[in-house]
C-alpha cells in the first residue's frame, strides 16, 4: 500500500509547484524512512518548527524531541538544513528573536485562517531567540482545552528561558475572556514554578490581535501568580 502512495507522490514531482509543504516534506522523509508512511511525521515536524525553514534550521536535539523522529531521522534533515546553509539559501519565517509586533504579525498569519480554536507555545532562550513551537488543539471552534500536566512536560522536555503563548478566536474579536485570563495566570504560575518567563500571551481574533504584553496585563499577571511573591513573605503563626 505504501509502496503505491509513495510512487504516485514521486510522479507529482513533475508538476512540484502543486505540491504543499508537507508534501514535499513527506517525499524528501522517504530517503529518511524507508517502510512507514511519512506524511503523519511530515505533518508533525511542520508544527513543531512552523515551515520548513524551520524544519530544516532546527538542532539536532530538537528534533529528535518530536514524535517519530529518531536519530538517523533527525541526522538527515539536519544534513539537508545544513547544505541549505552552505548553499545561502535559507530564509527563516519565523522571527529570529522575539519582538511582540513582529511575533504578532507571525501568529495572525497562522491562526487568524483555522476554522477551530487552537493554542500555540513557543520556546525562547536566553538570548530571546524563538526555538521551537508547539500547537495544542481539539478540533472545537469554542476552546482548546490544555492539560497543565501537558504544559509541565513540554516545559520540563524543552527547558526554554522563556515562553510565548498564542490562541485564536476563530468566530470572535480578539478580547480576552475571563476564560482566557484564568488560563494566563495558571499559565503564568507553570512557568514561575519551572523558572521560565512568560513574555506574553496574544490572542488572535476576527479584528486584529490582542497582547496582554502590550496592553501592560502582562507584568501585572507575572508579578501576582509568582510562586516567590506567592510563599515568600514573612509566615506569621
Amino acid at each position: 500500500m505504501h509502496e503505491g502512495h509513495r510512487q504516485r507522490m514521486l510522479e507529482r514531482l513533475l508538476k512540484a509547484d502543486t505540491l504543499q509543504d508537507h508534501e514535499l516534506l513527506e517525499i524528501l522523509l522517504f530517503n529518511a524512512v524507508p517502510r512507514k508512511n511519512t506524511n503523519p511525521l511530515a505533518h508533525e515536524l511542520l508544527s513543531a518548527f512552523t515551515s520548513l525553514d524551520g524544519v530544516f534550521g532546527a538542532d539536532f536535539e530538537e528534533l529528535l524531541s518530536v514524535d517519530g523522529v529518531g536519530k538517523e531521522t533527525a541526522a538527515y534533515l539536519k544534513c539537508v538544513g545544513l547544505c541549505f546553509e552552505r548553499m545561502g539559501k535559507r530564509k527563516r519565517e519565523l522571527p529570529k528573536f522575539f519582538n511582540v509586533r513582529d511575533f504578532s504579525e507571525f501568529v495572525s498569519a497562522r491562526l487568524a485562517p483555522l476554522d477551530c480554536e487552537a493554542l500555540e507555545l513557543f520556546c525562547i532562550d536566553a538570548n530571546e531567540r524563538i526555538r521551537f513551537g508547539k500547537r495544542f488543539s481539539a478540533g472545537d471552534t469554542q476552546r482548546v482545552r490544555v492539560e497543565p500536566e501537558e504544559i509541565s512536560r513540554f516545559l520540563a522536555t524543552h527547558r526554554p528561558a522563556g515562553l510565548v503563548a498564542a490562541h485564536n478566536h476563530p468566530d470572535s474579536p480578539a478580547v480576552p475572556s475571563d476564560a482566557d485570563d484564568r488560563f494566563t495566570a495558571q499559565l503564568q504560575m507553570l512557568c514561575s514554578l519551572n523558572n521560565v518567563r512568560l513574555y506574553d500571551h496574544i490572542i488572535v481574533g476576527t479584528d486584529g490581535t490582542y497582547s496582554y504584553f502590550l496592553v501592560g496585563r502582562m507584568e501585572e499577571i507575572r508579578r501576582a501568580f509568582n510562586v516567590n511573591n506567592l510563599i515568600g513573605g514573612r509566615i506569621c503563626p
